[in-house]
């Protein structure tokens, strides 16, 4: 099996996120490709390769809404057509716990999920297709945040999101 690879993203400046904490985050997500990568002919595979490959996958969705600084949500497009919540995800990203809110398409359905995962590799859709990834786990906005501070950095993440990255996803995932 051919190996994965770790994804660049270069990421402007944002809105209550530190340099350093998204460099420490940018670590983080190395960390899964890397362990994904060691565990493809590993014994303990099918036990720890779901965590570490969501976790990759999961990683590259939320670093993708950055690039290219924010942008606004198309009024009236497709996303809010198909039912986007964006007051949903803030209640889901204040789930006790750590994971991740998210926002999925279903090509059966053709609807939009809106979901929790915990931890990320428990809950994730089968078949759907992730748009949108809030990251909730504590590395993700301590640093810059202190624990009380979770819902700024919600308002935060949404203020730095490049709505054209998750209007991209969902395009491409409506094509299926």
């Amino acid at each position: 099996m051919k190996n994965f690879e770790e994804k660049k993203f270069v990421i402007p400046a944002l809105k209550g996120l530190s340099a350093k904490t998204i460099e420490e985050h940018l670590k983080l997500y190395a960390g899964y490709v890397k362990n994904a990568n060691e565990l493809l002919g590993a014994r303990e595979y099918d036990r720890l390769f779901p965590f570490e490959f969501n976790g990759m996958r999961n990683h590259e969705i939320y670093f993708s809404h950055f690039e290219g600084g924010s942008t606004p949500l198309t009024t009236g497009g497709p996303l809010e057509t198909a039912g986007l919540d964006i007051e949903r995800i803030k209640e889901l990203a204040t789930t006790r716990g750590v994971g991740w809110a998210m926002v999925y398409y279903d090509p059966i359905s053709k609807n939009l999920i809106h979901s929790w995962v915990d931890e990320q590799h428990l809950g994730q859709l089968s078949q759907c297709i992730p748009i949108l990834a809030l990251d909730m786990w504590e590395h993700s906005f301590v640093a810059d945040y202190q624990p009380s501070g979770k819902k700024q950095y919600i308002e935060d993440f949404f203020a730095n999101l490049n709505w054209k990255s998750v209007e991209q996803n969902f395009a491409n995932a409506s094509k299926q």
